[in-house]
């Protein structure tokens, strides 16, 4: 029999125990649960909008000839045998833009070799662990460098609406087959967990060594080798590495690759981006909340949130929400507070956290130029003595206002935020901090509750220290809210400052059809660096989109 697929609404449990699925399967067809055949739950779609909470699932009724007894499509990678070209391809980041390159990079005969400024994924932790403990900022090894990208210390969220730019599917396959739970097949916003992901990607590097392909750790490009407008390989700290095309997949936070382009004259765009702060409730609030009352099955997860809102042009939304979360220090250099939000796989934190961000325009920059003291000799200086200090070789970077309002705008105004919150943290990694209820009044916190931050807080009147559109902005979004979320404003609620690397905030430009960028042939722009992607399925589906591009023959 042709397996076939229907939808219906369970209960929690109907979803979760599969002879209760069986049955709700049975009585949906009104037909005995003998007759059935194999029943296999295909996706499911927590729906909290109702008093009774339900999932939308999907299942499939019938032979499932070509599964193993989790579901899962065998053999989807396929490499091939040996590698039958002579190219080799650089791909500068080791991130899931960078990994998932380097397989299909195999999987069309091509060598891969991956050149990651940070450690691999078993010596990074370490380094984060000194962040979070001792204060102090490792620049090639943090919460956002390092094998695995920002993702691998972040949760690892698995969720996308970037369905039409390839194969989700086949992401989410790949990562099963090298240690993910199957359940992410199912659940139409999938999470890994941290405490699972590191070991994970450290099976795809197997995988990828294994097949042919090889890293360099450790190992951080600061130029390229160009010879009459194409891209021949990368110069590291360590000497030159040369390929037949660069796939540069560095993630939103390799600033220096940014002033790389600008010190060459190379096309930059500033574009918008978001920034906000994260905002931490108590487990069991929004549980009740979501869960429309404290005695909610067992067969739930710990709730979660996606809320969204207009205020006078600007969107307010929230952004990598952690059920059962911690939050973490994510600044990547000294002079920054930077904060984000993770959880391991059973999100059993009794913190709940989200980033709640508004978008940021090249106008609103503009408006902001007076505010945050956006002058060009301070960006300057700023930035060449605090922020990956240029070789005595380069020349000082060109921010003369009508460059930098052109590309390097956004990213000035993003630094200048993390600067001042820095100082607000006492001139130290510490997170500024203000209970909810007293931002919303103006007024700094006498006192803050208990907090999820693997760190110190420290008491900062947030509604002085942000942008004034970025506060006008949050304090009627969180009222917007609180209407959708009835309790989501409470004394419970605490702001930690600055949620400020929701994307990047340059585009790195590339042709459409080529994907190679305009003044540099053979370099293909890729991934959140690049500003063509926005979280780890969709940072994959772009490395495996450029290495697709470049010409086989």
């Amino acid at each position: 029999m042709e397996p076939r697929r229907i939808e219906l609404d369970l209960t929690p449990e109907e979803c979760m125990v599969p002879a209760k699925l069986r049955g709700a399967v049975a009585r949906h067809l009104h037909q005995s649960e003998e007759r059935l055949g194999a029943v296999r739950l295909v996706r499911r779609t927590l729906d909290c909008r109702r008093r009774n909470v339900i999932y939308h699932a999907t299942v499939e009724i019938g032979s499932h000839n070509e599964i193993d007894d989790n579901g899962i499509v065998l053999n989807s990678l396929n490499f091939l045998n040996s590698l039958n070209s002579h190219k080799t391809i650089l791909i500068v980041g080791a991130g899931p833009a960078g990994l998932f390159a380097a397989l299909r990079c195999l999987q069309l005969g091509m060598k891969p070799v991956i050149v990651e400024r940070g450690k691999p994924v078993e010596e990074r932790k370490y380094d984060i662990a000194r962040l979070a403990r001792e204060k102090v900022v490792n620049p090639d090894s943090n919460w956002c460098f390092g094998e695995g990208g920002a993702g691998t210390y972040s949760d690892g969220k698995l969720y996308t609406r970037s369905t039409k730019r390839g194969d989700v599917s086949a992401v989410l396959r790949t990562f099963v087959e090298h240690g993910a739970d199957p359940d992410i097949l199912l659940e139409a916003h999938a999470h890994i967990g941290t405490d699972r992901l590191s070991g994970i990607i450290a099976n795809m590097r197997r995988t990828i060594v294994d097949a042919g392909g090889e890293y360099h750790f450790n190992t951080r490009v600061t130029d390229l080798v160009v010879k009459d407008g194409r891209v021949y390989g990368v110069i590291t700290e360590d000497g030159e590495i040369f390929g037949d095309a660069v796939i540069l997949a560095t993630g939103h936070s390799a600033r220096d690759i940014y002033y790389m382009f600008q010190r060459h004259g190379w096309l930059l765009e500033a574009k918008p981006f978001a920034l906000g702060v994260r905002v931490e409730h108590p487990q069991e609030l929004i549980n009740e909340i979501q869960y429309h009352g404290k005695d909610y099955s067992r067969y739930l997860p710990p709730a979660a949130y996606s809320l969204t809102t207009q205020v006078c042009g600007h969107g307010v939304f929230s952004f990598c929400m952690c059920p059962g979360g911690v939050i973490v220090p994510a600044a990547t250099a000294d002079g920054q507070q930077v904060v984000n939000g993770m959880s391991n796989s059973r999100r059993n934190s009794p913190f709940a956290n989200s980033g709640i961000a508004v978008t940021v325009d090249l106008k609103d920059v503009a408006t902001a130029h007076s505010t945050l003291n956006l002058e060009p000799e301070t960006l300057n200086q700023f930035l060449t003595t605090n922020h990956y200090p240029l070789s005595t070789n380069h020349s000082p970077l060109n921010l003369e206002p009508e460059t930098w309002n052109q590309s390097l705008s956004t990213l000035a105004f993003q630094m200048q935020v993390e600067q001042i919150m820095f100082h607000a943290g006492g001139d130290a990694i510490n997170a500024p901090s203000q209970r909810l209820v007293d931002f919303l009044r103006r007024k700094a916190s006498s006192t803050l509750g208990k907090t999820g931050y693997m760190g110190d807080v420290v008491s900062a009147p947030l509604h002085e220290l942000l942008p004034p559109f970025v506060v006008d902005s949050l304090i009627q979004g969180f009222r917007d809210f609180d209407r959708k979320m009835h309790g989501f404003i409470t004394e419970d609620a605490t702001l930690l400052a600055v949620e400020s690397r929701t994307s990047s905030p340059v585009r790195i430009p590339r042709d459409k059809e080529t994907l190679q960028h305009p003044q540099l042939q053979g370099l293909y722009p890729c991934g959140e660096g690049a500003g063509y992607a926005g979280g780890i399925v969709s940072s994959a589906l772009d490395g495996i989109r450029c290495v697709e591009a470049i010409p086989q023959k």
